[in-house]
């Protein structure tokens, strides 16, 4: 089953979504045009990925290599939904989208083996983890100002329950600029596996009901301009899509 929170008539509703359209929770049946998308979890604490696939690693001239994960968090500020807009600062020279498989936890935990980690885990949804490389100061200490700004982080449209996703490992991520497919990879490409991902967090950490894991993007990452349409999609999950815009936008709404 397909989950969504939107807006329609003023109201925040938690809805599912099928072939008829956006089922709310108040019974109405709406078109997909008629709502407002919103992130379709409300996060707890936020865990980013860096460098977790071999070849988005060795694009950017790093060891494809990793015994421990490369990991930092996001603020729930980063966060908007499918259809929504992200801002692209006037002075940077190269703000990239990354196509992420973002797993959702479903269930408190701690000390967490490999073998169980599905056990954790509600479902999945499709996040564009926008990065601005002008503000990167240090590849291994991810500068806040790089992933942190507000709506830089697209989510959605929905969360797909774990039992509709057969293989999680193995899935087509694709990315579209305006209709021309840039980015193409698979999560069976991943250096670090989900249930290694949450053995690893776990070991040190309770991880919570809402927590979300942004497990990395693959090769193919380019710069995107002020009136671009950027379409995240993977496979079984969902089909995301972002306008960037100028800060214009923002100073003038």
């Amino acid at each position: 089953m397909k989950h969504a929170r939107v807006a329609y008539d003023g109201l925040i509703q938690e809805a599912t979504v099928n072939g008829d359209g956006v089922q709310l929770l108040d019974g109405r049946l709406v078109t997909e045009d008629e709502v407002v998308w919103l992130p379709p979890v409300q996060p707890n604490t936020i865990f980013a990925l860096g460098l977790n696939y071999a070849d988005h690693a060795k694009e950017l001239s790093f060891s494809a290599v990793q015994e421990e994960p490369l990991v930092f968090f996001k603020g729930p500020n980063t966060l908007i939904g499918h259809k929504g807009k992200t801002v692209r600062p006037n002075d940077v020279t190269f703000m990239h989208y990354e196509c992420e498989l973002a797993v959702v936890l479903g269930k408190q935990g701690k000390h967490i083996q490999q073998a169980e980690a599905y056990d954790y885990v509600r479902g999945y949804t499709v996040a564009n983890d926008y990065a601005i490389r002008d503000y990167l100061e240090n590849y291994y200490r991810p500068n806040l100002r790089v992933k942190n700004r507000d709506g830089c982080t697209p989510i959605g449209p929905w969360l797909v329950d774990k039992e509709d996703v057969h293989d999680p490992m193995n899935l087509t991520l694709r990315t579209y600029i305006n209709g021309k497919k840039t980015q193409d990879g698979t999560t069976a490409d991943m250096l670090l596996s989900i249930p290694q991902l949450i053995e690893y967090l776990s070991s040190f950490m309770t991880l919570y009901p809402g927590d979300i894991i942004l497990t990395g993007t693959p090769k193919g990452s380019v710069d995107t301009v002020v009136g671009d349409e950027v379409v995240t999609e993977i496979e079984g999950v969902g089909r995301l899509v972002n306008t960037v815009v100028g800060e214009e936008v923002l100073q003038n709404s």
